[in-house]
């Protein structure tokens, strides 16, 4: 394992970590992904209607072509013209086998049309719950702040309300840091006041 590949694992698990111990924010990040996956899904059905709009069109005008070439053939049978009543079948012949083929892409285009749709809805559902779970969450961490601030040593953060952040003291290198700096600012002080 390279030390790339060292770092980039480093920085995977602290952020699973992190996204573990603020589920806001994991949820906040579903909610974007799941709405990603809509628009993508979404623009994909768009694609596919027209496709299928297009094939109908196409078979359509086969189907014209077959019943013209199909009246060509009985008319040259009927005019006793087999020279042109065999190669106006095979015409007809070939025309039905655009329009099976045209047929077939059609029918894979409509599974794949409500593949889509199941999945919009499925992907729907899932960002309903998720905005649920979204707002429950605000809810219980609106109730929050009173209790948890008298009960615990440690402030609780809203990232939905207009409150500031918490100071970073938390962090421990930090804290250590700041006392170093501030020794040596006394230290400092001491010696110009020793002066």
């Amino acid at each position: 394992m390279t030390a790339f590949d060292e770092l980039n694992r480093f920085l995977e698990d602290r952020l699973e970590e992190f996204l573990q111990n603020n589920p806001h924010l994991e949820l906040l990040a579903l909610d974007e992904q799941l709405q990603e996956q809509q628009v993508n899904a979404q623009r994909s059905l768009s694609q596919l209607q027209t496709q299928e709009t297009q094939i109908q069109s196409q078979i359509l005008e086969t189907a014209r072509e077959v019943e013209l070439w199909h009246h060509r053939v009985r008319k040259a049978e009927t005019a006793g013209r087999m020279d042109l009543a065999g190669p106006a079948r095979d015409r007809e012949a070939a025309l039905f086998r655009q329009g099976n083929q045209l047929w077939g892409q059609m029918q894979g285009i409509q599974a794949q049309i409500q593949t889509l749709q199941d999945t919009l809805k499925h992907l729907n559902d899932r960002r309903a719950e998720v905005k649920q779970q979204i707002q429950a969450l605000r809810q219980q961490q609106a109730q929050q702040p009173p209790t948890s601030s008298s009960s615990s040593g440690s402030p609780s953060a809203n990232p939905w309300t207009a409150a500031p952040p918490p100071p970073k003291a938390a962090d421990p290198l930090e804290v250590v840091f700041q006392q170093w700096e501030t020794d040596l600012e006394l230290e400092d002080l001491k010696r110009q006041m020793q002066r």
